[in-house]
């Protein structure tokens, strides 16, 4: 009877004891649980993006890598893939600070991936790789893309979607004087190398050009013009026009051309014609190739021949043309020649000789920049969310020292009226082809930078 009474009570017991033990567990791990949410939080608050746990950081590339501007767009793409390794992969003893890194410092060691996306030199198709590489690629920036007309398009898309985008390598002037906030250029833009090319001028003309004497000023004018027919033709030609006014040159022949050409016959035909003895052109490698090759079969006879960057200093320009490039002037922003008065230039020239078999040009050394500048820009910010690298561009100041360039550096501000967001620091070169096939482009200004004296007048086609 007794065990009877008491089992009733003893199971009661038991169970109560069972309970109490299962809620003590509750307790500890419901304790466990808060603690956690508590870390967690901590972490998303004080480390945003948990940026030190990243591998990579995927950086969308538009560039030109199809149709006739590919030979530049793949002169582009080396230069950022050589930035990007350098970045990457540790070589010590060149003399900037990203050859030492071994991936971004300040995102705990990530590397930066580069995904490329050909543009075709198309503004729509380049609008669309933009909102592709932002919708589906998850890129946490942009860079490129080189044809102003293509790098206007596509920053239309970054601007609504609040992603930066970092245009090392177009010139239009006017794609810094829209007020973007998500917009910022690396490079010189055309009244930079538009006034190079009058001080040019008027230097000439004072005796300032090492081993020339003053030259009258009727022996180069008037001038001719002839420009491609896109967003950086078009401003190419109103700089000239403008700073010609200004400085009181004439202008017998300015014209457009239509882009992507196939024959130039009858544009060569108007440019000797005119018979100016300066011939300015605006134009793209394919471009560049015609119109010397026109301009030699109808013996033209110019005393300068100056180009603006672009096909002008593109490796397929001077390969199939050989000879026949020597005395040609161009503006310019990378010379080979930089190596004589900057190591680090001469150092990494070297590597991007050795990967490709051939010098760094403006077009290469650019978008080697552009990256470069993504890489400091992403290591200060710390983070890869829109508005801390948005700030890290506006607060970003890269000595000259870092640099290939000849510059001063790389700030982002205001150096022309209406300018929003554009290197502050930049400046530009004017490059004479001298002894081809063997030479290599000499520096004839500024004066006081000139590697070699210029060859004037030009020598002229045999």
């Amino acid at each position: 009877m007794r065990y009877r009474i008491f089992n009733p009570i003893l199971q009661i017991a038991e169970r109560s004891k069972a309970y109490l033990e299962r809620r003590e567990d509750f307790m500890r791990i419901k304790k466990l649980g808060v603690w956690s949410c508590v870390v967690i939080l901590s972490l998303l608050i004080f480390l945003p993006n948990l940026s030190f746990a990243q591998k990579e950081v995927k950086i969308g590339v538009i560039l030109p890598l199809s149709g006739p501007l590919a030979p530049i767009g793949k002169s582009l793409k080396e230069g950022a893939e050589l930035a990007a390794d350098i970045v990457n992969t540790k070589y010590p003893g060149i003399g900037i600070s990203i050859a030492e890194w071994e991936g971004i410092p300040g995102l705990g060691g990530a590397k930066i991936k580069l995904v490329f996306s050909d543009s075709r030199g198309d503004p729509a198709w380049g609008a669309e790789q933009a909102k592709r590489l932002i919708e589906d690629e998850k890129v946490v920036g942009l860079l490129g893309a080189y044809n102003s007309s293509v790098t206007k398009t596509a920053s239309v898309e970054a601007e609504r979607a609040g992603i930066p985008f970092v245009n090392p390598d177009s010139t239009s002037p006017d794609l810094s004087k829209r007020g973007f906030k998500w917009f910022w250029r690396v490079t010189p833009h055309e009244t930079w190398f538009t006034r190079d090319l009058f001080d040019f001028l008027d230097g000439l003309v004072g005796g300032k050009a090492p081993g020339v004497k003053a030259i009258s000023k009727s022996e180069l004018e008037p001038l001719a013009v002839a420009v491609e027919n896109t967003e950086w033709g078009a401003a190419s030609l109103t700089e000239i026009e403008k700073f010609a006014k200004e400085r009181g040159w004439k202008i017998a022949e300015a014209f457009k051309y239509p882009h992507k050409a196939t024959d130039l016959t009858s544009e060569s035909r108007r440019l000797t014609a005119s018979k100016a003895p300066t011939f300015l052109f605006a134009s793209y490698v394919s471009d560049a190739i015609l119109f010397v090759k026109a301009m030699k079969e109808m013996k033209a006879t110019p005393r300068l021949v100056w180009g603006q960057n672009a096909g002008f200093i593109a490796p397929d320009f001077w390969k199939t043309l050989g000879g026949d490039v020597n005395g040609i002037v161009s503006r310019d922003v990378f010379a080979a020649v930089l190596g004589k008065v900057k190591p680090e230039a001469a150092k990494i020239n070297k590597i991007y000789k050795d990967k490709t078999g051939y010098d760094f040009d403006g077009s290469s050394a650019r978008d080697f920049i552009g990256v470069q500048v993504w890489a400091h820009v992403l290591n200060n910010a710390k983070s890869t969310s829109p508005e801390a690298i948005r700030k890290a561009l506006n607060e970003l100041n890269l000595p000259g020292k870092e640099l290939i360039m000849p510059w001063r550096g790389v700030k982002f501000g205001s150096p022309f009226p209406g300018d929003t967001n554009q290197n502050e620091l930049g400046s530009g070169i004017i490059i004479q082809y001298q002894g081809y096939p063997d030479g290599k482009p000499e520096i004839v200004f500024p004066f006081e930078m000139a590697t070699s004296k210029l060859i004037y007048p030009f020598p002229g086609w045999k």
